[in-house]
């Protein structure tokens, strides 16, 4: 699978700061051919701080961060490049470039989508196009592949979801039980009391059956 690299060259009678960050594409560029990746992703990171707007540098970074087997960040700086590139054709090869990266990742289906896109912008790609077809074929034979990418986004949603009623549950648990322990307790006291109660009644019986019985003065009104 064959991916793009633009190669920007300098533009003389370009303004200053634009020559500024067309130099370092350009010297990233040679950087590039010399397989030094990540000395070229450093100098389209400085030419991208002179001009962020710059579309060339954003894809040659997406191209470098790709080659450094980085696809996440470089999908990235492929989908800015094509927001910010107004040539069909080169915005035809950032697509391209997503679409060999999720290939690769056996994720047909979104690779069919990005060379769609490619195809589009450019019909006249036919490595694009038979990437496409391969890459409808493959995804026509593994239709699991990404009904399991979404299956896992649901199982782990679902996980969140059975650990979030875990912890509900237990903090309700946590919430009853002092509930359940202090009536326990007031049983225990109000039971201990009634104890007490009988024991002092049954004391105060017996002190006076065996006190004498003093007689009873009727009194005269």
């Amino acid at each position: 699978m064959r991916h793009y690299i633009l190669v920007i060259m300098l533009a003389v009678c370009a303004a200053v700061s634009a020559q500024n960050d067309r130099q370092l594409i350009r010297e990233g560029n040679r950087l590039y051919r010399q397989k030094q990746y990540a000395q070229a992703e450093v100098l389209y990171r400085k030419a991208i701080a002179k001009k962020a707007d710059n579309p060339q540098a954003v894809y040659n970074l997406g191209c470098a961060l790709m080659m450094q087997q980085k696809d996440s960040a470089a999908i990235v700086q492929y989908e800015n490049a094509t927001k910010l590139e107004k040539n069909k054709l080169r915005q035809s090869k950032s697509w391209h470039n997503i679409g060999v990266m999720c290939q690769s990742h056996k994720m047909y289906g979104e690779a069919v989508r990005a060379y769609e896109q490619s195809l589009r912008l450019n019909p006249s790609d036919d490595e694009t196009r038979y990437n496409l077809a391969l890459c409808k074929q493959l995804n026509k034979n593994n239709p699991q592949q990404d009904k399991n990418q979404q299956d896992k986004k649901n199982e782990e949603k679902e996980d969140d979801k059975g650990q979030q009623q875990k912890k509900d549950k237990k903090d309700q648990q946590k919430e009853e039980q002092p509930k359940e322990q202090m009536s326990k307790d007031n049983a225990e006291r109000l039971l201990d009391a009634a104890v007490q109660n009988e024991k002092a009644t049954q004391q105060r019986l017996k002190k006076a059956l065996q006190q004498p019985r003093k007689k009873q003065l009727q009194k005269n009104w």
